[in-house]
C-alpha cells in the first residue's frame, strides 16, 4: 500500500505543495489548530475538490462548520493540471465556540501529471490513460513452438505454419517483454540506432505541468535491484538526428532522473534479458516516482509513485501437428523435392558428423501483442552439433536460449528427443490452449536418470504449458519419442496419439502367419541383429517376455496420458513395435515411432529400404506400401513423399510458425 501524501498546514505562514493529477492529498490540520478553536471550515478554488472524512455520528453545523474531532480528516483532489505554479488554493478557517474567526491556514497547490503506461490492454499500442487508467494483474503471453524430431531419418528441422494462434490462458496483463540473447541485443545507443525497435516493448512516461515545479520535484524512473539484471531500458532522447537511444536502466543502473520533465510523453524501450526460470517468475516491475527534495543533497522522498508490471514472454513449444514451412536436414542425399516446404541442408562441417539434430535443439517462440519472435532452445547434450544453434540459427530475427547443469554432467535424458508437447487439450474442464510439455523421467517414486534440473526448472517456469513427466527411463536411450508421438486428424480433438505397442505387433505377426507369411524375413539390414522369420519371432518366449514388460511400461504411460491430457481410447492409435531388453532396459527392434516425420496431413515413416523397418510391420505390409491411418489423417510412406532413392540418416526436426 502506497503511503499517504500528507501536507502540514500552518496559520503562521502559507504552505505550498505539489500533487499529482487525480491523487489524494491529506491536510494535517491538527498542527495548525489555534488555542481555543472549536470548529473549522474549508474553502478552495474551483479546480480543487474537498472531501471531509468523518464518522457517521459527526455532523457539520448549519453554517457548514465542522467540529474539531480527532476522527475528522480533510482530503483534497485536483483533476486539472496546473498551468502556473501555485494556481490552486485551499483556505481553512478556525472558529471559537462563539463563532469568531481565530486564524486562517492557506495552502497553495500545483497539480502535475505523472503517469507510467504500457500496453495493458494488449492491443499492440501504448496509450497514456493518466488518472483514469485501470491497472490489472500481470498475465502470461501466448506463444508458438517448434516441431518434432525423427531420430532415424536425416537430421531435419522443419518450420511450419499454424492452423490458428491459441489464445492466452489469462488476460489483463500490464505488458510483455521479449527476451533477446546478447548476440542480438545491444548495450550502446549507437548499436540501438540500427536495431529494430519493434522487437522491444514500449513504455511511456507522461509528465505534464509547469517546468519550474519539476526543477524542484524531479521524476525518477527506477527498477528494483532484484529485477535489474533481467531487463534493460533505453530512452528515446528527443532532438537528435539521427535519434539517440540511451541505455538508462539495467544490470548496472537502478534509476534514471528524467530530463525535460513536464513536456508530455517520454518513450522508453524495454528489452528482456532473462526468461522465467527457477527463482524468477518472469514478472518485472518499473516505477516512476515524483520526489520531494528537502535540500540539495537529499536523496528525496517520494510523494507519488506509479508502477507497471511486465511479464517476460515465456518460451513456448508447438505440437508437430502443424504444417512445416522449413526443414533443416543433416546428411541427405536427395533433396526433399516433394516435401512442399523450404529446405535448409546442414553441412557436415557445421554438424561435425552429428546427425541427431532433434536431440540437440528444439524450436519455440515468444509472443507479445506487437510481435512474434522465434527462439531456439539448445540442449546441454553438446556433441557435434553443440555450436550449431548459436552459430547458424541465432540472429536478428531468431532468438536463442540454453540451459546447462553445474559441472555439465548430462545423461541421455537431457537430449531433446526426450522432450515433446501435446496439441491443445482440455482436461476435466481446464483448458491447455498451448498443449502440455511431456518430459521423459523415471517413475515418480523411483531413482534413476532424469533430465537435468536446469532444463526441467526452465520448462516448468514458463508455466503456460504445464509440463507432465512421463515414464521413459525403461528405455536404454530413455527418450519419449521412441514410444509416442502426435499426428493431426480431422475429427474429434484434431489429433491422435500414436503409442508403440508390442501387443499390436504380435497381433499383426500372428495375422500374417495365418495368412501364410510366417517365413517372411525380418531385421534385414539391421546391424548386429540376426535375420529372423515371423515364425521364429512368435516362438521366441524370451523376446515375448521382454515385450510383456515393455507393454506394461507403455500401458502405465497410456493411463497417465489419458488422465492428464483428457484422452479416450478413441484418441489413441497403437503402432506395432517390438523391443528387446539389454541390461534391464529396452531397445526398439525397428524404428517405427522414432523414425516418423509428420508434415501437415502426411506422415512419413522410415523407408524399409534404408532403415530397420521390416516387411510385415505396420509400416510395410505385403502388397501395401502405406501404413494404417488414424481417422481423418492421410499417412504416406517415404517413397511417396521423398522418392524411392532417398537416403536419410539421423532425425528430422521442424518448427512451426504462427
Amino acid at each position: 500500500m502506497a503511503p499517504r501524501h500528507v501536507v502540514p498546514m500552518s496559520t503562521s505562514r502559507a504552505a505550498r505543495g505539489v500533487c499529482v493529477l487525480g491523487t489524494e492529498v491529506f491536510l494535517d490540520t491538527r498542527r495548525s489548530t489555534p488555542r481555543g478553536a472549536a470548529s473549522f471550515d474549508v474553502h478552495a478554488t474551483p479546480a480543487v475538490t474537498v472531501h471531509v472524512i468523518h464518522s457517521p455520528a459527526t455532523k457539520p453545523s448549519l453554517d457548514s462548520r465542522w467540529p474539531l474531532d480527532p476522527d475528522i480528516e480533510v482530503v483534497v483532489t485536483i483533476d486539472v493540471t496546473s498551468r502556473t505554479v501555485d494556481d490552486n488554493q485551499v483556505k481553512i478557517s478556525y472558529y471559537d465556540r462563539e463563532g469568531r474567526e481565530l486564524a486562517v491556514a492557506w495552502l497553495y497547490l500545483t497539480c502535475v501529471e505523472v503517469s507510467l503506461d504500457v500496453d495493458w490492454s494488449r492491443s499492440g499500442r501504448v496509450k497514456s490513460k493518466g488518472k483514469d487508467k485501470v491497472r490489472a494483474g500481470p498475465s502470461p503471453a501466448s506463444s508458438w513452438k517448434i516441431s518434432r524430431r525423427d531420430r532415424d531419418l536425416g537430421g531435419v528441422c522443419v518450420r511450419a505454419s499454424s492452423p490458428g494462434r491459441p489464445q492466452p490462458t489469462h488476460r489483463g496483463g500490464k505488458g510483455f517483454i521479449f527476451l533477446f540473447h546478447a548476440k542480438t541485443s545491444c548495450g550502446s545507443s549507437q548499436a540501438l540506432r540500427i536495431l529494430n525497435l519493434q522487437d522491444m516493448s514500449v513504455m511511456l512516461l507522461r509528465t505534464q505541468g509547469p517546468s519550474a515545479v519539476f526543477a524542484e520535484y524531479p521524476v525518477v524512473l527506477h527498477v528494483p535491484e532484484s529485477d535489474a539484471d533481467k531487463v534493460r531500458v533505453f530512452h528515446a532522447v528527443r532532438g537528435d538526428a539521427p535519434p539517440l537511444y540511451k541505455p538508462v536502466l539495467g544490470p548496472d543502473k537502478l534509476s534514471y532522473v528524467l530530463e525535460r520533465a513536464g513536456h508530455g510523453d517520454s518513450t522508453f524501450y524495454v528489452e528482456g534479458l532473462a526468461f522465467p526460470d527457477r527463482g524468477f517468475s518472469g514478472l518485472v516491475s518499473f516505477s516512476a516516482s515524483l520526489l520531494e527534495l528537502p535540500h540539495k543533497d537529499s536523496p528525496g522522498t517520494p510523494i507519488f509513485t506509479d508502477t507497471v508490471v511486465f511479464r517476460v514472454a515465456p518460451w513456448i513449444m508447438t505440437p508437430n501437428t502443424q504444417q512445416p514451412l522449413e526443414v533443416f536436414v543433416c546428411r541427405l542425399r536427395l533433396l526433399l523435392s516433394k516435401a512442399g516446404c523450404k529446405l535448409t541442408v546442414c553441412s557436415e562441417q557445421d554438424t561435425r558428423s552429428d546427425r541427431w539434430i532433434q536431440d540437440e535443439l528444439e524450436f519455440g517462440y515468444v509472443e507479445a501483442p506487437h510481435k512474434t519472435f522465434p527462439v531456439v532452445f539448445d540442449s546441454p547434450r553438446n556433441r557435434g552439433l553443440k555450436d550449431f544453434a548459436f552459430k547458424k540459427i541465432l540472429g536478428p530475427d531468431f532468438g536463442y536460449v540454453t540451459r546447462e547443469p553445474p559441472g555439465k554432467s548430462v545423461s541421455s535424458l537431457d537430449s531433446f528427443g526426450n522432450l515433446d508437447v501435446s496439441p491443445p487439450v482440455t482436461v476435466r474442464g481446464k483448458e491447455y490452449p498451448l498443449g502440455r510439455i511431456l518430459i521423459g523421467s523415471p517413475l515418480p517414486w523411483a531413482s534413476g536418470r532424469r533430465m537435468c534440473r536446469a532444463v526441467r526448472d526452465f520448462l516448468f517456469a514458463q508455466k503456460v504449458q504445464a509440463p507432465l513427466e512421463v515414464y521413459s527411463e525403461w528405455l536404454s536411450v530413455g527418450h519419449v519419442d521412441e514410444f509416442l508421438t502426435f499426428v493431426p486428424a480431422l475429427d474429434r480433438k484434431g489429433f491422435r496419439l500414436l503409442l508403440a505397442s508390442p501387443n499390436a505387433c504380435y497381433k499383426l505377426f500372428k495375422e500374417k502367419q495365418q495368412q501364410g507369411h510366417g517365413e517372411a524375413t525380418q531385421f534385414i539390414g539391421l546391424k548386429g541383429a540376426e535375420k529372423r522369420s515371423i515364425d521364429e519371432i512368435l516362438a521366441d518366449e524370451s523376446l515375448r517376455s521382454d515385450n510383456r514388460h515393455v507393454q506394461r511400461c507403455i500401458d502405465w504411460n497410456r493411463d497417465l496420458l489419458k488422465q492428464e491430457l483428457g484422452l479416450s481410447e478413441q484418441d489413441i492409435v497403437d503402432i506395432p513395435q517390438l523391443f528387446i531388453l539389454t541390461n534391464s532396459r529396452a531397445d526398439a527392434l525397428f524404428p517405427d515411432m522414432e523414425g516418423i516425420s509428420v508434415s501437415l496431413r502426411s506422415l512419413s515413416p522410415p523407408d524399409r529400404n534404408t532403415s530397420r523397418c521390416p516387411p510385415g510391420t505396420a509400416w510395410h505390409r505385403p502388397g501395401n506400401r502405406n501404413p494404417p491411418s488414424a481417422p481423418g489423417t492421410a499417412l504416406r510412406g517415404p517413397a511417396a513423399l521423398l522418392g524411392p532413392d532417398t537416403l536419410l540418416w539421423g532425425n528430422l526436426l521442424s518448427w512451426q510458425h504462427f
